[in-house]
């Protein structure tokens, strides 16, 4: 497997993000090994909550959430997926699989930094891997948090705006990464903040992961990961583990999956569900500090 690695003064003027990376080795699936980056803040001691981003974004979509987690005493650790942020960057768009992302994030969670009494934070593709995670080694999570994300298995149909977005950011002849995140926003972004998501992107020989990612997502029955996430499902929808369903009220991509995770999850029983006011897809943007002190109550319980 071919890969390329993002240039580190690529990351020298990304604002608000003063985290220092760290990396580890994992087998790339075909015979070779990757190089996968992750930040993380707080008392080594404390019980790990793991934040995984999406598509396109990397770990820096949750620098507004990881100071009011640490302050309440949390181990936070966000790793950047494969194709995106400071991790390696296949080179094909082929060498991208939902189970080689599954794969490559269970090596890094617990094979390399062996996680346990897990809070997963999963958004976007972040809970695509993260619940297949929390479903396949239940005996590694804690408590669960869902935000504007989804475990899809190709039986219900993708909003048309999702469609329109998986067109246009695998058929553009250059990817702008700032202005993809900027459009699930309801927020301005700064011109800053912007080049930070476009940071891990020098040209287009980088943007595999990016252009790949949402023609991974099942859309049929008979996708290649449509079984293990239905799977997946069954195995969440009787699980104890508690989940938090904490979802923006202006996300039409994954808006309807919040009804069915708080009906469908026995975790989510009995707890009460925020839903954030004023926020697109991309809620850590939006309104992290809000969703950051939702978690932090759903911990406090």
């Amino acid at each position: 497997m071919q890969t390329l690695r993002t240039p580190d003064e690529r990351f020298d003027d990304v604002p608000d993000f003063p985290y220092a990376p760290r990396y580890c080795e994992i087998p790339d699936g075909d015979g070779g090994t990757l190089r996968v980056a992750w930040v993380q803040d707080g008392p080594e001691d404390a019980d790990p909550i793991l934040m995984l981003h999406g598509e396109p974004s990397w770990s820096y979509l949750y620098r507004k959430m990881m100071p009011i987690l640490v302050a309440a005493g949390h181990r936070v650790v966000c790793p950047d997926l494969v194709g995106f942020g400071r991790s390696d960057k296949p080179t094909r768009r082929e060498d991208h699989s939902y189970a080689r992302h599954v794969e490559w994030m269970r090596a890094v969670a617990f094979d390399v930094l062996d996680l346990r009494d897990v809070t997963l934070v999963g958004q976007d593709w972040g809970g695509l891997i993260g619940l297949r995670l929390a479903a396949e080694h239940p005996e590694r999570f804690a408590r669960l948090v869902v935000a504007n994300t989804g475990l899809p298995n190709g039986e219900q149909p993708m909003a048309d705006v999702w469609w329109r977005f998986r067109e246009a950011i695998t058929t553009a002849p250059e990817l702008n990464i700032g202005w993809f995140v900027q459009g699930g926003c309801r927020r301005q972004l700064s011109d800053e903040v912007r080049a930070g998501y476009d940071a891990p992107f020098p040209d287009d020989a980088h943007c595999a992961g990016p252009r790949a990612m949402p023609g991974l997502v099942p859309t049929s029955p008979d996708d290649p990961a449509a079984a293990a996430n239905k799977a997946a499902w069954a195995r969440l929808s009787v699980s104890p583990t508690p989940m938090l369903v904490a979802f923006s009220d202006g996300d039409p991509i994954t808006g309807p999956m919040a009804a069915i995770f708080q009906r469908e999850m026995r975790g989510a029983q009995g707890i009460e569900h925020p839903t954030i006011r004023g926020a697109g897809h991309f809620l850590q943007e939006d309104a992290g500090e809000e969703l950051a002190r939702h978690i932090v109550e759903f911990l406090r319980r």
